[in-house]
């Protein structure tokens, strides 16, 4: 057994790992429109690109639990890297859409798992008192590279053309192999826990089902009333049912749903999702309205985007900082108001507000989501025990994508069906004007929704606590080959 742990090579090699997988959250949002032009296809099949991607992370993170206990930290990290980069080089060079919706998916299933590797292996490096520090340093990379995505696509998809968002990933995910293989030391014990297939197969289902149901909303005409969402999302919702019962009577649980029992692990987690959805959301509502009744191109709506997401990761290892020292309330709670205000404001835009104004305001956004998202998970984390914390981390990077993509497939599908029932309703021929008025409307409908979100998000945050690690022992931390 070896006991010497260069912390900082482990903690190098997962950012620069962790950095071009998740940069793939977002980096095809701002792309969407000329791919439905290249492959002729229709907004909610291409919305798949991003709703799947985040299934797919959805599906396989509640496994990851079992997978950190049963393989090696090179094992893993190596593993998923090498998923995501064949997933990388098949959609780089697809010649349809099912071939990119493919290799999409499978970019997802090496970045599903890889969140949950590293945030496990962060809480064991370091202790609480540091922590913040730590976390907000690597949500450096959480926070600014799917909100770097749409401006690299902007610009990408329009000088080099939308296969190069895949292929100048290619090197970067090989380096990331590369360095690993050479730096990487495995942290954490190896238990070989045993195997629940029924827990597996209720997971996948129940949150498979959700996703896809609620991602179906928009293709329905009933729409969330539809015979086919209503049987999808209630099937699912019977599995996850099942699936908590039966962790609540395992030994061995595939995810200990039990961590919901530490009061500041729920409050922060839930924040948590609803600053996901509203984020996830604003990158694909926002892009869709700057391109449409605003008529911006592609690389223009990045770069308006780029300030907020410079800020948001130049500020998250301070915040980090900030939250070591203060606690998680003077961050969340100011965060919350700012994420307020924006939702409000975008509840009421028009496509007479200067360009300036969106730009001010996602800068806004960013900067209270800054505040809110790692403090808000770091201070979950911290409440719970060693023995928690693959369940703890798998939890909440489950509930990342699954938040992204519910906050995607509910947010487009209020947003089409207010700019559908405003062109069935309006009077008198359709005009170019009359299709800009319907935009804005959809997309008013889409931010009071979120703007009702954002105020839960406060309420809860008003009784939010710093979290005190049970039992953290820096001796639990060793290095195994």
């Amino acid at each position: 057994m070896e006991t010497n742990i260069n912390a900082k090579a482990i903690f190098i090699t997962f950012l620069i790992g962790a950095f071009f997988a998740i940069l793939n959250e977002t980096l095809l949002n701002i792309a969407l429109t000329e791919l439905m032009d290249v492959f002729k296809i229709d907004t909610p099949t291409v919305q798949w690109l991003v709703t799947g991607f985040m299934l797919v992370m959805g599906v396989l993170m509640p496994v990851s639990a079992l997978l950190i206990q049963s393989f090696t930290t090179r094992q893993m990290f190596i593993g998923v890297m090498t998923i995501f980069l064949s997933g990388t080089v098949l959609a780089g060079f697809s010649i349809n859409f099912p071939m990119l919706l493919t290799g999409r998916m499978i970019q997802a299933a090496g970045t599903g798992l890889l969140l949950p590797i590293i945030m496990n292996a962060l809480l064991l490096l370091y202790p609480p008192d540091v922590r913040g520090k730590m976390m907000g340093t690597f949500g450096l990379v959480i926070m600014f590279a799917p909100a770097l995505g749409p401006t690299l696509s902007g610009v990408i998809v329009d000088f080099l053309g939308w296969r190069w968002l895949f292929l100048s990933v290619i090197p970067f995910a090989l380096f990331s192999i590369l360095f690993a293989l050479k730096y990487l030391q495995n942290v954490g014990e190896v238990t070989r826990p045993k195997v629940d297939k029924l827990s597996i197969i209720l997971s996948s289902v129940g949150i498979g089902g959700l996703v896809y149901g609620f991602s179906s909303v928009g293709e329905n005409e009933g729409g969330a009333l539809s015979i086919t969402v209503v049987a999808v999302i209630t099937i699912s919702i019977i599995s996850l049912i099942g699936f908590v019962r039966r962790q609540m009577k395992l030994e061995e649980p595939l995810l200990d749903v039990r961590v919901f029992k530490y009061k500041d692990y729920a409050q922060g987690i839930i924040i948590f999702v609803i600053v996901i959805m509203a984020l996830f959301a604003s990158e694909i509502v926002m892009p869709m309205y700057l391109q449409g009744p605003l008529g911006f191109e592609a690389k223009m709506t990045g770069l308006m985007l780029l300030p907020g997401a410079l800020l948001s990761g130049l500020l998250s290892p301070v915040m980090g900082t900030l939250f070591d020292k203060y606690g998680p309330r003077k961050l969340i709670i100011p965060g919350m108001i700012l994420l307020v205000g924006v939702m409000m404001l975008f509840s009421n835009i028009n496509d007479s507000i200067p360009a300036w104004s969106f730009v001010i305001a996602y800068i806004i956004l960013m900067l209270g989501i800054t505040a809110i998202m790692m403090p808000s998970q770091t201070n979950a984390l911290n409440a719970l025990p060693v023995h928690l914390y693959p369940h703890g981390t798998a939890i909440a990077t489950t509930l990342q994508p699954i938040a992204g993509a519910l906050g995607v497939s509910v947010f487009v599908s209020i947003m089409s069906q207010g700019r559908n029932a405003y062109i069935n309703n309006y009077p008198g021929s359709v005009t170019e004007q009359t299709l800009n008025d319907a935009m804005t409307v959809g997309v008013h409908h889409a931010y009071w929704f979120a703007l009702g979100l954002s105020i839960v998000g406060f309420l809860i945050a008003l009784f939010i606590k710093k979290a005190i690690a049970p039992d953290f022992d820096k001796n639990s931390v060793r290095s195994h080959s």
